[in-house]
């Protein structure tokens, strides 16, 4: 790769977030060291932006969904970000809630990011996460799952726009029977109230 294509390779790239290995493929370079000082480089001129030890953005104006899923992976944006953007609970929501194999939060850019740990077997099942542009994010149901798995007595404001038919193919991945119990209630309670 010839000198000024480095950048240009980071800047054509359809992701806005990159840690320290997605750019030494991006440059088919394995050396990380010369990465690294190029990186530092490109982030004195204010070129790139780091957003933490290992992660770089190419703008300030980066996808805060997709610095979500690439902080810690496996990952996937799940809990209470999709169900309040999918209208099953009102609270406004500042922090990003991911699904993650560690429990953690962090401050990034003045953005919280709170990740809460699942079993493997529930984390890398993609049934019902979306992968598109660089991220990875649950449908409301698979989120609707995902928080009665962590939370007993979780409150939604409204279920009305679940497809039941798809939330009871998910409920045996979790292999849980208080959850499954709990999701059996809440589909009997919307056929009452039908």
């Amino acid at each position: 790769m010839q000198k000024g294509d480095y950048l240009q390779a980071i800047l054509r790239s359809q992701k806005t977030v990159f840690t320290l290995k997605d750019i030494a493929l991006l440059w088919q370079d394995a050396d990380t060291d010369a990465a690294r000082v190029r990186l530092n480089y490109y982030v004195r001129k204010g070129d790139l932006f780091r957003l933490r030890r290992g992660l770089y953005a190419k703008s300030k104006t980066y996808e805060k969904l997709e610095l979500a899923t690439r902080i810690f992976t496996p990952s996937y944006v799940s809990f209470e970000t999709v169900l309040a953007k999918e209208g099953l609970i009102f609270q406004y929501q500042t922090q990003i809630t991911v699904v993650s194999y560690l429990t953690r939060t962090l401050d990034i850019d003045n953005q919280l990011y709170s990740y809460k740990k699942m079993k493997d077997t529930i984390l890398t099942n993609s049934t019902g996460v979306v992968h598109a542009n660089e991220t990875s994010v649950a449908t409301k149901e698979r989120a609707f799952l995902d928080i009665l798995y962590t939370n007993r007595d979780y409150h939604f404001d409204n279920t009305r726009s679940l497809d039941w038919d798809i939330v009871l193919a998910l409920v045996p991945m979790y292999d849980n029977k208080r959850m499954a119990k709990k999701v059996k209630q809440f589909y009997d309670t919307r056929h009452i109230n039908a």
